[in-house]
């Protein structure tokens, strides 16, 4: 586009502009705003690892050793927030869909988080620990839709899938390191350490998000608009989530998913800590190690493959996982077998962070609607986050910490059967790659 034209170039023009930058490698030279942006957008998930989270996998640790709490209240205190985020999340990515300031949706998520942390820190009585629990799940579920729309609106679609697996990678790779310090800052010095640290980093989080030059986001793709076979360019309606039977189908499975999942680690976690008097913060801190180590290669193998291998094939590994490691956290008490099994969440978690954004936007390609249907599908994750927490705590004070795995396992059974029968490959039949596997490894140069 020329400065200073008055006619406003066409969508199909701007994407054409976009790949044509991909195509002359512009992202891997020093010079190129927009290779220092993806940069950025890299060093933006790093950072964002544990400011996301908000050291939530501790939580439940940190508060077993203040008076006043068991499993039943940990739980409940933890659903608090993941209620929070369900009420505003479809409504956030709308928000998102329409707004051309997603970048500081970031910032002020990241000042939200990094609050919420560390006021767990001052007081950790019931109230205090819910209403910063209430800020970190409404500001925490601003980060997924707007990074990923940030994401979409640089590169656009045909280099989503391996931007995707790059960004879930740096972002394991920041939870790694986050999760060491946290862990040995916590037993040597004070289990309070770890939210201090996520409140610290949030400051890198708003560092790197203002690196990234909002001029080259180009909204419209950021939205998922695509030409259109008519020529128009129009978004659809918030019908599409209703009319979309695979989106909707899709969103029910990642909710019984994550009503399996999101429960397994914080709940383990307390398990070794009561066995294990002193040491608790250090085994949470290998269990998220182990997990999120074997989550970086995971997510890299999405991005250079997905677009080769179909997306259903390689999601199906992460379902098939789930129960199977809800099964065998009940066949011994040892701690580093527990540990050990931790393996299988990298596989499962690190394949779901890479394809369900790709998965969504395969279904909602050419709509507009993208970052509402994002918000909408995680919506339906967060119902099964929020009461994953309240099932299991509920289900340990009645029979103990294998009963709830067993129950958990059921359920990401039953998941793993809607996923396999009910769900179809999204993949859009443009981008099967016809050039071998070479063709898909890398579809950007930086």
């Amino acid at each position: 586009m020329v400065v200073g034209d008055t006619q406003r170039p066409s969508l199909g023009e701007r994407v054409g502009n976009f790949h044509r930058l991909l195509d002359r490698g512009g992202r891997s030279r020093g010079g190129s705003g927009l290779g220092r942006s993806l940069a950025a957008l890299d060093g933006l998930n790093f950072f964002l690892a544990d400011v996301q989270s908000g050291l939530g996998p501790f939580l439940g640790i940190y508060l077993l050793t203040m008076p006043g709490w068991n499993a039943a209240s940990i739980g409940l205190v933890m659903t608090i927030g993941g209620v929070a985020g369900l009420v505003v999340q479809t409504p956030a990515g709308a928000f998102i869909d329409r707004t051309r300031h997603k970048r500081a949706l970031v910032i002020g998520a990241a000042v939200g988080v990094s609050v919420g942390a560390f006021i767990v820190t001052i007081t950790p009585s019931f109230p205090v620990v819910a209403a910063a629990q209430l800020v970190i799940g409404i500001t925490g579920v601003i980060f997924p839709p707007a990074i990923a729309a940030i994401a979409l609106g640089l590169v656009g679609p045909r280099g989503y899938t391996y931007r995707t697996g790059r960004m879930q990678a740096f972002n394991h790779a920041g939870n790694v390191i986050g999760a060491a310090v946290a862990g040995i800052a916590g037993y040597l010095i004070t289990i309070r350490a770890g939210f201090w640290l996520a409140s610290i980093l949030g400051i890198f989080v708003i560092a790197a998000t203002l690196a990234i030059n909002g001029r080259l986001i180009d909204h419209d793709l950021a939205r998922g608009l695509a030409p259109q076979d008519g020529g128009k360019d129009t978004p659809s309606g918030f019908t599409v989530l209703l009319r979309s039977r695979p989106l909707l189908v899709l969103a029910i499975s990642v909710l019984l998913f994550h009503l399996a999942n999101s429960a397994m680690l914080p709940i383990m976690g307390q398990k070794l800590a009561l066995r294990n008097t002193g040491q608790g913060v250090l085994f949470q801190a290998a269990l998220i190690i182990v997990a999120q180590v074997v989550m970086i290669p995971m997510a890299i193998l999405v991005g250079r493959r997905a677009d080769q291998w179909g997306r259903k094939a390689i999601f199906l590994a992460a379902f098939i996982v789930l129960p199977l490691r809800g099964v065998l956290f009940t066949l011994s008490d040892n701690s580093a077998y527990l540990v050990g099994v931790q393996v299988l969440d990298g596989v499962g978690a690190g394949i779901f962070g890479a394809v369900f954004p790709v998965m969504v936007a395969d279904l909602t390609r050419g709509t507009g609607r993208y970052n509402v249907a994002f918000g909408a599908a995680s919506t339906m994750q967060g119902i099964g986050a929020a009461l994953s927490t309240t099932l299991a705590g509920a289900v340990i004070v009645l029979g103990g910490y294998d009963l709830a795995f067993l129950t958990l396992a059921g359920i990401a059974f039953g998941a793993l059967l809607l996923f396999f029968f009910a769900v179809p490959e999204t993949r859009p039949a443009r981008d099967i790659p016809t050039g071998g596997p070479r063709a898909t490894a890398s579809p950007e140069t930086g």
